[in-house]
């Protein structure tokens, strides 16, 4: 899927999907053709005045060259399969019935920065380097929240844009998705902080922790396809908010994500020489209890160097810092083994691995997680508390465990052919933009 094929004439690197445009964005006149897909010009040039036109093409000035078709990357937070099963979605009925549609896995652990960055990227985090939402920084040994652009090691799907002449937006309900992706991009909004042009034209953005900020955001991007078609790349990341707030079933949710809904659908009328591209980073599941495990640990007659929650974020209303997968880092070598056996043995836990088996198993990047990597089960999440174990309330919703990794993958009017063989995490879902 490195190049395009042009369904006008069966060559190989034009416009998918649709004619070149000038400068203006006005479209030029498609190549003359005859026949079906791969047909050829009726009149085929001889070898020499092909070369020479090729020659041509290479060295002429950009308004007449051909651009990618434009896309959208929607990356919708905690969209996991039983919020796509258990609501009426018209528009995503018709991209699933017309487009291409496969459940896929995201990647581990399953937290937002993380997957955020693999979509992005295009590249496992063994590559991309953002092992969680938190890190142990080992140069100066302290927890730190893993946002910083500089320490993304991969180039983005906007960096790779640029290079193919396409200018990228990057929109995002939180404004730490902009810390972290926005190298490459050409415009950035977050609705956490939106600047004075954004209030003035849509009216001041909902509050950070509310399905409402989801619904403004997605406006915006309506905006944007409408009048700025000079954007050939689009990626808009939501809040999981009201997943953490609301099961699938319950009303609250149906209508977030309704609304949601009826917004792409005016995207899709606004831009409809666009592809759509959507994908999750995690679904949610109801926790039922929380380990400290540095607490749990030092009870135990074990105690250790830290416990790091890899879900812990700057938002803590909507899951506490809790979350299903945690870094542990010994004091020395030499306690691994006997820290392990004594966290095997703590309710909740599904698995502990060690740092080499974790890597190879979820791609990560070994010298950004624990020497310790341990798993909750289904019911099980893991931070730091005031007493080492915690029952959680009927309403606490979470992520991070290998029990959210079921999301699904949308690819919507793209002109590029596509295999469900190509299609199996959520790292598959735009990596194949931009490389040609």
């Amino acid at each position: 899927m490195g190049s395009w094929l042009n369904r006008d004439c069966g060559l190989s690197n034009p416009v998918p999907g649709g004619a070149a445009v000038s400068a203006d964005g006005d479209p030029l006149p498609p190549p003359a053709c005859t026949g079906g897909e791969h047909s050829v010009p009726r009149h085929a040039p001889s070898r020499r005045r092909f070369l020479a036109s090729a020659t041509a093409l290479a060295g002429a000035p950009a308004f007449a060259r051909q651009v990618p078709q434009r896309a959208v990357v929607v990356m919708c937070d905690g969209f996991g399969m039983p919020y796509l099963d258990q609501s009426d979605l018209p528009v995503l009925s018709r991209w699933r019935r017309s487009g291409f549609f496969k459940q896929v896995e995201d990647t581990m652990p399953s937290v937002t920065n993380t997957n955020n960055a693999t979509i992005c990227c295009g590249v496992w985090p063994e590559k991309h380097g953002i092992t969680g939402n938190s890190y142990l920084d080992e140069r100066t040994g302290r927890e730190e929240y893993m946002e910083s652009a500089d320490l993304l090691l991969a180039p983005t799907l906007f960096e790779r844009a640029r290079k193919q002449g396409v200018k990228s937006a990057l929109l995002s309900s939180k404004k730490k998705t902009i810390a972290l992706l926005s190298a490459g991009t050409d415009l950035t909004l977050t609705a956490e902080t939106p600047g004075e042009e954004w209030v003035k034209r849509f009216g001041p953005a909902p509050d950070i922790y509310s399905g409402e900020i989801n619904h403004w955001l997605a406006t915006a991007l309506v905006d944007l396809l409408k009048k700025r078609r000079d954007l050939g790349c689009i990626y808009i990341h939501t809040t999981d908010y009201p997943m953490h707030m609301w099961p699938p079933e319950a009303r609250e949710s149906r209508q977030h994500l309704a609304r949601l809904d009826q917004l792409l659908g005016e995207a899709t009328a606004a831009a409809p020489d666009a592809m759509f591209l959507l994908t999750a980073d995690h679904g949610m599941n109801h926790k039922t209890r929380c380990w400290d495990l540095d607490k749990a640990c030092a009870a135990r007659g074990t105690p250790i160097r830290i416990a790091i929650a890899v879900e812990k974020d700057k938002y803590p209303k909507h899951h506490r810092g809790y979350g299903g997968i945690a870094w542990v880092y010994c004091k020395t070598p030499r306690d691994c083994d006997r820290v392990a056996g004594v966290i095997s043995a703590i309710p909740g836990v599904e698995a502990v691995l060690t740092r080499s088996e974790a890597a190879k198993r979820f791609h990560l990047m070994p010298s950004r997680i624990g020497d310790l990597v341990v798993l909750g089960d289904r019911d099980t999440v893991f931070g730091e508390m005031d007493t080492e174990s915690e029952t959680l309330p009927a309403e606490y919703r979470s992520h991070g465990s290998l029990y959210e990794r079921d999301i699904p993958l949308f690819i919507y009017n793209a002109a590029a052919k596509l295999s469900a063989d190509d299609f199996q995490s959520n790292r598959d879902l735009a990596r194949w933009l931009y490389t040609g």
